[in-house]
């Protein structure tokens, strides 16, 4: 069976173009004993892979060049050689960016679509809602009547966390990069306000504006200056989770900022670098709560899906211009 897959070409400096990437058409063999096929059906793109692009030491293995991108994707078994698949079932898990490939079926979680569309798997279930849920639960703990404010908060992990900061009994606050994504927060998310940093000339000044009680807890997805003046906000035993610094993803060197060390001293507040898998443990728990939220219409899902398997690059590349509302997801 003749099968596209999308190589990865070269390593990128600074903001990752479609030369990184090129499309081979691979055979794919039938399934051996133990393995099964799959058929893809969605794939996630998602800014932590441009960490994985480049060299060094990461929280992820890098990837190499000449090797096929990799990342969540939802598949359809349409071949089984293992008793643990049954032809016709879903699954997710960390795969290539492929029409069809083998598995030996390890690492694989299947998943419902009677209860939620597929892509949901790879959104508000899956990695980003697991990250916004256990972000918050496990380091932000957030209490009834504090302030949350959430970077990046148009994104596929913050949007959730925004919504279950309102669960929780919070005043959210969220930063995004457009008057419509702002509007979105409000109108269709719950946010109590929302600041466009691309049209605030002072950060600090505008959040101390939306939080006149100050920060409690910081969500932390995108770094650089938009951090900077959230952090000069922030109250007594404030909490910070460190999920993620997109705006510096795509620096070719080091930035300079704040030293933020006096800041976190006088304040007693903690600030601690989150990534989903170090709670692990936890997931099944995690996606329990998820999923019960969201059918009780709890949590609302927001997804950009963008159709074709050849557009996955560009989607990817499109996560660092703020094209995505939500959850970006490939449709193959």
């Amino acid at each position: 069976m003749k099968n596209k897959v999308i190589i990865f070409e070269k390593r990128p400096e600074g903001m990752p173009d479609l030369n990184c990437f090129r499309q081979e058409d691979i055979m794919v063999q039938e399934p051996a004993d133990g393995e099964i096929l799959l058929k893809t059906h969605y794939i996630s793109v998602d800014p932590y892979l441009r960490g994985r692009m480049r060299e060094g030491k990461s929280y992820a293995a890098a990837f190499n060049p000449g090797e096929p991108m990799r990342s969540g994707i939802i598949a359809e078994v349409i071949e089984t050689n293992n008793s643990e698949y049954r032809q016709g079932e879903y699954i997710t898990g960390m795969l290539n960016w492929a029409e069809y490939q083998i598995s030996n079926g390890e690492g694989l979680v299947k998943v419902d679509p009677d209860v939620a569309p597929l892509s949901a798997y790879l959104g508000i279930l899956g990695m980003p809602g697991l990250t916004a849920y256990l972000g918050l639960m496990e380091i932000g703990r957030p209490q009834d009547g504090e302030t949350l404010v959430v970077s990046g908060a148009a994104g596929a992990v913050g949007i959730v966390t925004g919504q279950i900061g309102k669960i929780l009994g919070c005043k959210v606050v969220g930063i995004a990069g457009s008057d419509e994504k702002t509007e979105m927060l409000k109108k269709d998310f719950g946010f109590d306000d929302a600041v466009n940093y691309k049209t605030t000339s002072n950060i600090r000044k505008a959040i101390a504006e939306k939080c006149p009680s100050g920060v409690d807890v910081y969500f932390d997805n995108v770094g650089g200056e938009i951090s900077d003046g959230v952090m000069m906000n922030i109250n007594k035993f404030a909490r910070i989770i460190i999920c993620g610094a997109i705006s510096q993803y795509n620096e070719t060197r080091m930035p300079t900022g704040p030293r933020l060390q006096s800041v976190l001293l006088v304040n007693s507040a903690l600030m601690k670098g989150f990534l989903v898998n170090d709670y692990a443990g936890k997931f099944p728990h995690a996606t329990g709560q998820l999923t019960h939220w969201l059918l009780e219409g709890q949590l609302k899902n927001k997804e950009t899906i963008i159709e074709g398997f050849e557009n996955i690059p560009k989607a990817f590349i499109g996560l660092f211009t703020g094209t995505n509302k939500g959850k970006m997801v490939v449709k193959v």
